[in-house]
């Protein structure tokens, strides 16, 4: 029944794939010419984007690996003999792609083509751009599909990639997982293997048909056993393909090979729509349309960045009391919210009830033979068949071994039971022979010793039936042999004991619908998660104010009350009396704030008095290429935006017309630039800017950076004229320089640059040398700045964008204010800087910065001699742990040298010891004639030590000629402690003195602001 219907199946192909497809491919007709060859059809699909070619350097040399890889494999697709009289022949194609499928090969037969095929795949260039690996696996399809060979089961994809990207774009063909299943239902097994090894599962997983098919293969390796784990990878593919084709290839089901092909048949009915084709190439821009109609109104649009804080206006007069308004009425509904996410899918629901048994289907194609059972038990004595044609008599035969059952025939009639025949008489154990033709059945005889297997012999020629020998022991499993002619029908057997189940066979074409079925319709599902909330409606507008009351009637009078009432309000303010006579005086008030303190306000509260930086064009060149993944890309948007924030806020740059502006320019590989800057069409101011810096998307293609800097110049920089501008290039520092000729150092002669080099999601470090170009540090004039950084999350540092702005307005323009100060006698002065662990590191390297500045203006004041004045710097922490940084110098090379080498303590805080250790210096090292002044950082805290202590302390110091200044810094300070240090006593506290000897300051970084430097280093001197 099955050869019958033959020739449909064979020429059905032939109508869906094209009519005369197979007449255009010769190679793969001489293929399957031989019926005893089984041909295996193998397709590599290698990825050459721009995450393989460009990951290490020589760039391209994974490419070279993975087509080594290839090459490789291909040699060792040689024929192979299984023992049922079958051949394995190889039939193999490639392709390669990136965000285009490039054909290297379709599929040609091995030996053969082995040469040809070997070559193309040498000559391959990488492509070097995005990653469309779902484009990738369908072409992979189709060529199995259209040029493969009759055995749907024998079709095998080899895809090599590196699973990037994970996520980020829309894929074009459907999708990854869209693709793998399109392979499993086809019954096409796929093989992904990694570039490298442990990359990426997630995706490669999805690739593989199942676990068995992924097996952490890799094409290469960065490890010493590359060639070890490659040839491995090799050959367990190999051996899995020969292992799973030895089943199809021996089963003899009808599956000859295709012959001819016939006359073509009638046109058929139209077919069903097919899947959507692969993308086409890019067309011609059309003509411009004509200008549409007026759309209709917009929906409200997106909420604004915050803006900067105006200024505070002038306190308006009091308005009067409005009139109560009337009662609003009820507002307008809000616009329906957008849908939401969808919810997670619910538990699988309970088995609903069985329905009524469906007709039965059609009947399915044979499975494959299941192992042999075990011997069943002895049947009862069948009744005598029908008597046969007698043959000539042959001679007797040795007892054979027992051959594997037949296939079961057709059941025949019942016969009458035989009387049993007289028993035979016992053979001798003989070699065996061939097997003899099946005769009557004989009386169950004794059973005889085992003997040894013999080979299996060939058929001869039937024999008259022989006497039924004794039963032999059974024997190795005999190959199937041939169909033969189809015999006359047999009486009808006993049926015998059930085999045991066989192996399920391969699922068969999809039968013709059934009618249909009389089941009830199913319960509905659990509910879905409930989706998030809308966005709220709009405010309703204001009710009108509802109409006043009726007057109320008078109630009745309450009863007396013989309590007093509450106490009336006070009266009103009496006239003013006669002036009285004048106190006595009061005591001498502190004295007024000298020059500087008079400058310090004035900065304070004149903004024009301020260091401003600008105006600055600032321009930004984003890369963003596949490597660098969308994570990475989104954080490099934060950080561009957080630097135009950082200007706007602590340099207080003005980003309009007229002043500062900003242009970003974001680029992957060739003409993918994508230029935002403020005076575009729809960008006019900053807040504009940043939200076109929000909607830029990720390329996610190759890597072009010579290409985007000169895009950058010719589109960018014309339109801004300023003469101070930034450049800042973020990349990961791998251009594709072997397809992108352009010179990296092509705004060198324009505007300095700052280039970024951060490492990629393969966690490989920037390339310093294409750092260099882009950051012109090659060039005597306009040299820029060139960083590197591990990884994009240390862009949002915020130490790390306080330097990028710094960089920005190093150039900043300060009033010239100055409040000079000169010393007319000798001076000894020491700075005591606190070294212990509540200042901070961060804070003592603002300190550090501070003492340069104090240093500075006491060795450049007026003067008699240049050695009058003199500077030591001690920085304290516990108990004995001062260091003594600069000894009395005199040159300022000398204590600013020393005074960057000051190393943090970070321990704990002990005063008494600091000012006894102070004090011991100035009497060993101080001059006679000269004023010993002390300015001490301190907040007045101290580990064990009471303010009596700290009084003895001082009072040494006081004794010794040495005046102490006191520096607090913060919020926290110890008052008492404070005050003991400044005036030496904890009782009386001298008012006027301490506001001449003590300094305070909200935090560390108010030390640099102003011109406070200069007030402390004017008290200091004058006093």
């Amino acid at each position: 029944m099955r050869l019958r219907g033959f020739p449909l199946t064979l020429l059905l192909p032939a109508v869906f794939l094209g009519g005369g497809s197979w007449a255009q491919r010769p190679e793969i007709a001489t293929q399957v010419a031989n019926a005893e060859d089984c041909p295996v059809d193998l397709f590599f699909v290698l990825d050459t984007s721009e995450s393989v070619a460009l990951r290490v350097k020589p760039f391209g040399d994974l490419v070279a690996q993975v087509k080594d890889f290839t090459n490789r494999f291909i040699d060792k697709l040689t024929n192979r003999y299984y023992r049922c009289d079958r051949n394995l022949v190889w039939n193999a194609g490639a392709l390669h792609y990136s965000d285009e499928v490039v054909l290297i090969k379709s599929l040609t037969s091995m030996p053969s083509g082995r040469d040809e095929l070997k070559n193309r795949v040498s000559a391959v260039n990488y492509i070097g751009k995005g990653t469309y690996t779902d484009c990738a696996i369908k072409r992979g399809i189709e060529e199995l599909l259209i040029s493969g060979s009759h055995h749907k089961e024998n079709k095998y994809l080899i895809v090599v990639t590196d699973g990037h990207p994970l996520e980020g774009y829309k894929e074009p063909c459907g999708g990854l997982d869209d693709a793998a299943n399109e392979a499993k239902h086809l019954g096409i097994k796929v093989f992904s293997v990694a570039i490298s090894p442990n990359h990426l599962d997630q995706r490669l997983n999805i690739i593989a048909t199942d676990h068995a098919y992924r097996r952490n293969f890799t094409a290469t390796s960065l490890k010493p056993t590359r060639e070890l784990d490659v040839e491995e990878t090799i050959n367990t593919i190999i051996d899995m393909i020969k292992a799973n084709t030895e089943q199809s290839c021996c089963s003899f089901e009808c599956q000859p090979p295709r012959g001819p092909p016939g006359p073509p048949g009638d046109p058929g009915n139209e077919g069903e729509r097919g899947k959507p084709g692969l993308p086409g190439q890019k067309g011609e821009a059309g003509d411009p349309g004509r200008p549409g109609d007026m759309g209709p109104v917009g929906y409200q649009g997106m909420k604004g960045d915050k803006g900067s804080r105006g200024e505070k206006g002038s306190r308006g007069a009091k308005g009067a009391k409005g009139e109560k308004g009337r009662r609003g009425i009820d507002g307008i509904d809000g616009m329906k919210g957008e849908a939401g996410y969808p919810g997670l899918p619910g538990c699988k629901g309970s088995p609903g009830f069985d329905g009524p048994q469906g007709p039965p289907g059609p009947k399915g194609d044979p499975g494959a033979y299941g192992p042999k059972g075990g011997k069943g038990e002895p049947g009862d004595d069948g009744k005598p068949g029908r008597q046969g044609v007698p043959g000539s008599p042959g001679e007797k035969g040795a007892p054979g071994n027992q051959g594997e059952p037949g296939p079961a025939g057709e059941t025949g009639d019942e016969g009458a039971l035989g009387a049993d025949g007289p028993p035979g008489e016992r053979g001798s154990n003989g070699e065996r022979g061939p097997p003899g033709s099946p005769g009557d059945r004989g009386p169950r005889g004794e059973p005889g010793e085992p003997g040894p297997p013999g080979d299996q012999g060939r058929e001869g020629p039937h024999g008259p039936p022989g006497d039924q020998g004794e039963a032999g022991p059974p024997g190795p499993k005999g190959y199937r042999g041939d169909d033969g002619p189809r015999g006359g029908e047999g009486p009808k057997g006993s049926p015998g004991a059930p085999g045991l189940p066989g192996d399920p066979g391969l699922m068969g074409e999809r039968g013709e619908d059934g009618p249909p079925g009389n089941g009830t319709v199913g319960f509905a599902g659990a509910p879905g998660q409930p989706g998030d909330r809308g966005d709220p409606g709009i405010n309703g507008t204001k009710g009108y104010v509802g109409p006043k009351g009726d007057e109320g009637e008078a109630g009745d009078p309450g009863n007396d009350n013989p309590t007093p009432g509450p106490r009336g309000i006070k009266g009103a303010k009496g006239h003013r009396g006669p002036e009285g006579r004048p106190g006595p005086p009061g005591p001498v008030g502190p004295p007024g704030p000298d020059e500087c303190e008079i400058l310090d306000i004035i900065m304070k509260m004149c903004s024009c008095c301020e260091c401003t930086c600008g105006p600055v064009d600032l321009l930004f060149v984003l890369d963003s290429s596949e490597s660098i993944g969308l994570q990475n890309f989104q954080i490099a948007k934060d950080f561009i935006i957080k630097v135009i924030d950082r200007l706007s806020k602590d340099e207080r740059v003005k980003f309009e017309a007229g002043e500062s502006r900003v242009g970003v320019v974001q680029y992957s590989h060739d003409n993918t630039q994508e230029l935002v800057a403020m005076g575009d069409a729809n960008i006019d101011n900053i807040g504009a800017l940043k939200q076109a810096v929000k909607n830029l998307k990720w390329i996610a293609g190759g890597t072009y950076t010579g290409e985007a800097l000169q895009f950058t110049k010719e589109n960018l920089l014309r339109r801004f004229t300023s003469d101070k501008r930034v450049a800042i290039v973020i990349t990961d520092g791998r251009s594709d320089t072997l397809r992108d000729p352009t010179p990296l150092n092509s705004l060198c002669d324009v505007t300095p640059v700052v280039s970024l080099g951060i490492g990629d999601i393969f966690r490989n470090p920037p390339n310093p040398d294409h750092l260099n170009d882009i950051a012109c540090l090659s060039r005597p004039t306009r040299p820029g700045l060139s960083i590197q950084r591990d990884n994009y999350a240390e862009l949002l540092d915020d130490t790390f964008l306080q330097n990028i702005t710094s960089y920005v307005c190093q150039e900043k323009k300060c009033p010239d204010y100055t409040c000079p100060i000169t010393f007319t006698e000798q001076a000894d002065i020491t700075l005591l800087v606190d070294s212990s662990t509540s200042v901070g590191s961060k804070n003592f390297e603002t300190t550090k910065k501070f003492v340069k500045r104090l240093a500075e203006r006491f060795l450049e004041a007026g003067k008699p001699a240049d050695d009058s004045v003199r500077i030591s710097v001690v920085q304290y922490s516990g108990k004995n742990q001062q260091r003594l940084e600069a000894q009395f110098q005199y040159n300022y090379t000398v204590i600013a040298k020393a005074i960057d080498n000051m190393e943090f303590i970070n321990d704990a805080t002990d005063i008494n010891d600091a000012l006894r250790y102070i004090t011991g210096l100035y009497q060993q090292s101080s001059r006679g004639g000269a004023k010993k002044r002390v300015l001490l950082f301190s907040d007045g805290n101290s580990q064990g030590v009471t303010a009596r202590a700290i009084e003895r302390a001082v009072q040494g110091a006081q004794q010794a000629g040495i005046e102490i200044y006191v520096l607090a810094v913060g919020s926290q300070a110890n008052e008492p402690n404070i005050r003991v240090l400044v005036t030496g006593k904890s009782a009386d506290y001298d008012v006027v003195y301490g506001e001449r000897h003590l300094f305070r300051v909200p935090d560390y970084t108010s030390l640099l602001r102003g011109v406070f430097y200069q007030t402390v280093s004017r008290k200091i001197a004058v006093d």
